[in-house]
């Protein structure tokens, strides 16, 4: 009986910790006000990075030297351009960015971009080259 216990006390605190790494992503809304560009750190480690981003003009040409960037729409739609190709995506896309890639991004939407964006390795801001 006392093992039950035990593992019941386990199971109901590792269920708390799992709580506390889980969120609806509608619920996430901009804390600030911003002129096109806000991003939202969800989580960091040596490993990797999470942000919610909202978009609402777009993003100049740029590369990562060191990352993979994975991305998901959660709203809004935007011309890709990710190397020499130019793609639509909007709500429920799914978007891989190999390092070295150059992308940019124009807002198509009257809504912002809202996008998951998940790194790797960790981002800390100083792996972006703007390219012309």
């Amino acid at each position: 009986m006392k093992a039950v216990l035990i593992i019941c006390g386990i199971l109901i605190s590792y269920t708390g910790l799992m709580a506390q790494n889980t969120m609806a992503m509608d619920s996430i809304q901009p804390d600030q006000e911003y002129e096109n560009l806000l991003v939202k750190k969800i989580y960091s480690d040596k490993h990797t990075s999470t942000f919610i981003v909202w978009l609402k003009k777009g993003i100049k040409a740029h590369k990562h030297l060191k990352h993979t960037e994975q991305v998901f729409v959660l709203e809004g739609k935007a011309s890709l351009i990710l190397d020499n190709k130019k793609i639509i995506v909007q709500k429920g896309d799914w978007i891989t960015i190999p390092e070295k890639t150059v992308h940019a991004v124009k807002v198509l939407s009257e809504i912002p971009m809202k996008v998951i964006s998940i790194q790797s390795p960790e981002f800390e801001g100083k792996d972006r080259e703007f390219v012309e």
